[in-house]
């Protein structure tokens, strides 16, 4: 059966085959040979224009509404179809109750560990909740891939052991990002910061940290406290600014998260400061 993948707007995860389109039907899509439509939604505030689009495709070919967003939960990972080659997803679910995070609600508190597929770049909610055995295929999987990988998932600080960082220092990852969300990732963060920069690793290579900013009782000044608390540690920072059920941001704090998320103006920052 020949599925159309349908998104609502592209991202760098969003497959580039033939049966890839982006938002609803144009004057080439009545020529598109499918037999049906899926619309693949990640971010909730995409919602309301998915239904739409979905009314629109129905004409064309039956048509669902699926994703993250609405609230589906993923099952094994086929790489290429929801998104791009070289993205994988070894795993779903987080044993941890974030307050502001949808995974352990979508996915459960119960972590799976799905057959290993080839990638270069980890999408899986937290890799490091895995069994020991499943992170060890998993590095095993990346040092086949001829190319450096990417942990852009996310790599939990409290769950870094010496022998993560040992297998990491083979692998001489591009990009490996932690994060900053709670008051209790701190210490982890510079624990975890230590030990990765005793290893060879510095924030000018490899080390980030997403960090979450402008939720409810956040300040200005808390926020900057935690941001540059990740380059203390060793981290560059990339700010998370929090939505609301609907995506609404706050523009003031969309400002005051821009230069956060720009490494050379975040390398700029940290000049000033003396790190």
């Amino acid at each position: 059966m020949k599925v159309l993948r349908v998104f609502p707007r592209r991202t760098n995860a969003t497959p580039d085959d033939l049966l890839v389109h982006i938002g609803g039907p144009d004057l080439f899509s009545k020529h598109i040979e499918a037999d049906r439509v899926h619309i693949s939604v990640a971010f909730t505030w995409d919602l309301t224009a998915a239904e739409k689009m979905s009314k629109e495709w129905a004409l064309i070919a039956p048509t669902e509404i699926g994703g993250p967003a609405t609230g589906q939960r993923g099952e094994d990972f086929t790489p290429g179809l929801y998104l791009k080659q070289g993205y994988t997803i070894t795993s779903r679910g987080c044993p941890n109750r974030c307050w502001f995070c949808t995974v352990w609600r979508r996915e459960g508190e119960t972590l799976r560990e799905l057959p290993i597929a080839d990638g270069w770049n980890v999408l899986d909610d937290n890799l490091l909740a895995c069994s020991d055995d499943h992170i060890k295929a998993v590095f095993s999987m990346l040092s086949r891939q001829g190319r450096r990988p990417y942990f852009t998932g996310g790599l939990e600080a409290a769950r870094l052991k010496p022998w993560h960082i040992t297998e990491l220092v083979k692998l001489n990852p591009v990009e490996m990002f932690f994060a900053y969300d709670t008051p209790n990732d701190r210490e982890p963060l510079y624990e975890a910061g230590k030990m990765l920069m005793e290893a060879g690793f510095r924030s000018n290579h490899p080390l980030r940290a997403y960090v979450l900013i402008g939720y409810p009782g956040d300040t200005f000044d808390k926020a900057e406290g935690r941001l540059f608390d990740c380059l203390n540690a060793g981290f560059t920072p990339m700010a998370m600014l929090y939505r609301d059920k609907i995506g609404k941001r706050d523009p003031v704090w969309v400002r005051f998260a821009w230069p956060w998320s720009r490494p050379a103006v975040i390398y700029a920052k940290r000049k000033e400061a003396g790190l």
